[in-house]
């Protein structure tokens, strides 16, 4: 199975409907680029709406069969998909390193954290689906069931593609949904194509898992298929902000209830009582891994005075010290960016600021093709792009405050709301400041990008709404219904 899996990755895939793999209707393919070497890695179908309905189709069916398979089952089944995504880690990097230019470091946790996932939704399975209610109506039962919703349509980005498949279809499969995932163009097999196939070889039926791709010029036409068809009853989406908010509009329109996990301009606080070595590790991590691509990545690393020399001494010398370049080095923290769009865009973010007047520590320069250096900013200020626009890349902006008030103030100014940290020694410090953040998540002692399966994951503001999280997930991929049973005659007036 792995070497068929392989063989496939190396050539061409089909739009997966109904456990089969089949051509868009119209014929037209498009390709998955390697960014680093600029060459075609992938081909895949260029579906348009017709192909829409058929994986709709193909979902709807498969429905009733699944929502009615034993909760234990489709417990194991997931149990199973976690163990092959483990057994399968060393076929994965090899597809991430050449789909996405993620690194090893990167394929790793992508692996360990998707596993992890498919086995906390596998506990959703079998937990109570239901509360019986008070009731003043004598010789009745009064029960709220929750039932499988339906057709979920999950839309998956490139940046951490695995993880976030799992977290878009782990608990709409363990809830008995089926589902129709939509990966990224920029990563069709690590966001799509392939824990589709590890969960049909753990043996979820056909139907159940499907994938459809498009061409980029045709992803609002197949995005506002998926979603206004009447049998899709979820929308979740992870993604960018401006998306989001198309994809918002178009769910508002058609009433379907959708999660966005939107972007975000991360903030990390290092308190003057924090340690200096120990918040610049959490930070280089939290901007540096996976070259800064990832949406709860810090933007802004806000220093109070009395801490900021001894930290920006160590930030510097441990951003010096990282891993560079090549993604198969188990070593390389920062590699390409996802292509040379990608690359060019964070480049044209330095240069505005550096013109403007901020001033480079370390790194900076013009993009070489998809890469761009692990980068530090001092002294930006809200005339430059950085200042408020998510960076998304390897680029670190620092600005140095007087007071905890003004810390605050500058974290919160900004339209996002998604993942911030905070260092202090003293976590009672830390838990006053973390009540007046505005943001989805907040770590005191940690870093940014600290994530965990059990956990609500979700944005504030205009990184979004809803959670992802095998407690909060599950509500939303249910319907609650309320049911009475009487166990004697009620009198009528008439």
């Amino acid at each position: 199975m792995i070497d068929q899996i392989q063989e496939r990755a190396l050539g061409t895939r089909g739009l997966l409907i109904g456990g089969t793999e089949v051509p868009a209707a119209s014929g037209r393919t498009t390709d998955d680029i390697n960014p680093v070497t600029g060459e075609v890695y992938l081909t895949v179908p260029a579906a348009g709406a017709e192909d829409v309905e058929r994986a709709v189709a193909a979902a709807h069916a498969a429905f009733p069969g699944w929502a009615a398979t034993a909760p234990s089952t489709r417990r194991a089944l997931l149990e199973k998909a976690a163990d092959l995504l483990e057994e399968r880690a060393d076929e994965f990097t090899g597809i991430m390193l050449q789909e996405t230019a993620g690194t090893r470091t990167w394929a790793a946790f992508n692996i360990r954290m998707s596993a992890e996932l498919l086995r906390q939704a596998a506990t959703m399975a079998t937990r109570p689906s239901g509360a019986l209610l008070a009731t003043d109506v004598p010789g009745e039962w009064s029960m709220a069931v929750r039932s499988p919703a339906g057709v979920v349509a999950a839309f998956v980005p490139w940046n951490g593609p695995l993880i976030l498949c799992a977290r878009a279809v782990a608990v709409a499969l363990a809830t008995g949904n089926p589902v129709v995932i939509r990966p990224s163009e920029d990563a069709p097999v690590t966001s799509g194509f392939f824990l589709a196939d590890v969960l049909s070889a753990a043996g979820v039926p056909d139907g159940v898992v499907n994938v459809v791709t498009n061409d980029r010029a045709d992803a609002p036409g197949v995005v506002e298929a998926l979603i206004a068809d009447d049998r899709v009853t979820r929308v979740n989406f992870t993604g960018s902000t401006p998306v989001g908010r198309i994809v918002g509009r178009l769910a508002g329109e058609h009433l379907k209830p959708v999660i966005l996990e939107l972007g975000g301009k991360n903030p990390i606080l290092v308190l003057d009582d924090a340690d200096p070595e120990y918040a610049a590790s959490g930070v280089t991590l939290a901007k540096f891994m996976n070259s800064g691509q990832i949406c709860m990545c810090v933007d802004r690393v806000i220093v109070q005075n009395g801490v900021a020399d001894a930290f920006v001494r160590a930030f510097v010398a441990k951003v010096a010290a990282l891993g560079q370049g090549d993604p198969d080095r188990p070593d390389t923290l920062v590699g390409p960016l996802v292509n040379t769009r990608a690359a060019e865009r964070v480049a044209g973010l330095v240069a505005d600021a550096v013109e403007k007047g901020a001033e480079v520590l370390f790194g900076g320069g013009p993009a070489d093709g998809a890469f761009y250096p692990a980068t530090v900013l001092d002294k930006v200020t809200p005339d430059m792009r950085i200042y408020h626009e998510e960076v998304f890349g390897p680029v670190a902006t620092i600005f140095r405050v007087d007071t905890v008030d003004e810390a605050v103030d500058l974290a919160n100014d900004t339209e996002y709301g998604l993942s911030s940290a905070v260092f202090t020694e003293n976590a009672t410090r830390g838990l006053d400041v973390a009540r007046r953040l505005r943001h989805g998540a907040t770590h005191v002692n940690d870093q940014s990008v600290a994530d965990e399966p059990q956990a609500p994951v979700g944005g504030v503001k205009n990184s979004g709404y809803g959670h992802f999280g095998s407690e909060w997930g599950a509500e939303f991929f249910t319907e609650t219904r309320w049911v009475t049973v009487a166990d004697r005659h009620s009198e009528y007036p008439v």
